[in-house]
């Protein structure tokens, strides 16, 4: 197992969620701490808070392009890159976790059991952050670095 994967299991240990995990991950690249942020996510987390919807890891997979491709102040423009990379993130998330699952609801993934948290999430969210990551490299971002 990577570093990646060894902090986000002591992340969830930690008791936080997908989407959570996902943005730590990606503030941690770049060397930052942001606990507003790391609280916000928290609503996207069960999909919609814990609605079952839309799963965290999609949409938190979303804002962690949106990190480095976003707009934040007035200023700034948004990267021409984020919604192709959001698009393809998406088409990949729910090809691929509809193939497992039969959708990409927390409610499919989990099949009504949240005992499914603990064996499909982990995977979930290490797939997704690595398809970010990727995304991210092949459109010339450094991890390393923010906006």
């Amino acid at each position: 197992m990577n570093d990646d994967v060894f902090r986000m299991i002591e992340l969830v240990g930690r008791g936080f969620h997908c989407a959570q995990i996902l943005l730590f991950l990606g503030l941690e690249a770049q060397g930052k701490e942001n606990p507003d942020l790391i609280r916000t996510m928290a609503a996207l987390s069960g999909g919609l808070g814990f609605s079952g919807d839309t799963c965290g890891g999609l949409t938190g997979g979303a804002c962690l392009l949106g990190l480095y491709a976003g707009r934040g102040v007035p200023d700034e423009e948004e990267d021409q890159r984020l919604n192709p990379m959001i698009q393809e993130l998406v088409d990949w998330f729910t090809q691929h976790h509809t193939a497992l699952y039969g959708g990409i609801h927390c409610s499919d993934i989990l099949a009504d059991n949240p005992n499914n948290q603990r064996t499909r999430c982990p995977g979930l969210v290490t797939a997704t952050y690595e398809k970010v990551t990727a995304l991210l490299v092949e459109n010339g971002f450094e991890l390393s670095e923010g906006r």
